[in-house]
């Protein structure tokens, strides 16, 4: 029997939970509207964002890399009224774009954009302590993104990172991504305080949680 990895994403869709209206609307508009609508996150990552959030009761986040918006709002809406995002973005296009949407949503309030490179927002995150770090930005950054990620991440909490296999890039790295990636799944395996999980979801998602 052989099947395309399409068929196999969508048959996925179909058993698992929709977006909501506004989610839909969003993708739908980053698609047609983006020259590069692949980095939106989708509703399979999206949705496991959700279950982890649920299942580990977060209600502080820090994502890098915001794009249109997508994730940082699938998060918003499984946080609690308490909740906070604390959402890293470089692109004006895109920051102006996401908090169109964000302005449309109930949960939008939630959310807090840091404009500028993200290394540099980062260090103004220092006092900060975050229950989930979601990673989908710039592959190049991934290890230095991580390293300072962790460094916020509570014990207990949960790391999220997208794009982890690049196409299967990353089994033999040779650009600088893929070399970029291999090095983080590497970060992350050889250290003791994480218990690190790499799924073949969408591009690659790789799921750890902060054990010491």
């Amino acid at each position: 029997m052989n099947f395309t990895l399409e068929e196999i994403e969508e048959y996925c869709k179909d058993f698992s939970f929709k977006d909501s209206p506004l989610l839909s609307e969003l993708t739908e508009s980053t698609w047609s509207s983006e020259d590069i609508p692949q980095m939106l996150s989708g509703s399979l990552v999206g949705g496991l964002l959700q279950t982890l959030i649920r299942l580990s009761r977060a209600v502080n986040i820090l994502e890098i890399g915001m794009f249109t918006g997508y994730s940082a709002l699938k998060m918003a809406e499984a946080l609690p009224e308490n909740g906070k995002i604390h959402t890293c973005e470089l692109m004006d296009k895109h920051i102006k774009t996401a908090s169109e949407w964000f302005k449309k949503s109930e949960n939008g309030y939630k959310i807090s954009v840091h404009q500028g490179p993200a290394l540099l927002s980062l260090e103004k995150m220092k006092h900060l302590t975050f229950d989930l770090v979601f990673i989908d930005a710039d592959k190049v950054n991934y290890p230095s993104y991580h390293n300072i990620a962790l460094d916020l991440l509570k014990k207990g909490g949960v790391g999220v990172l997208d794009n982890m296999l690049w196409s299967g890039k990353v089994i033999e790295p040779s650009d600088k991504e893929s070399i970029a990636l291999r090095e983080t799944a590497e970060l992350i395996r050889n250290n003791d305080k994480l218990s690190p999980l790499l799924l073949p979801v969408r591009d690659g998602v790789m799921v750890y949680q902060k054990i010491k």
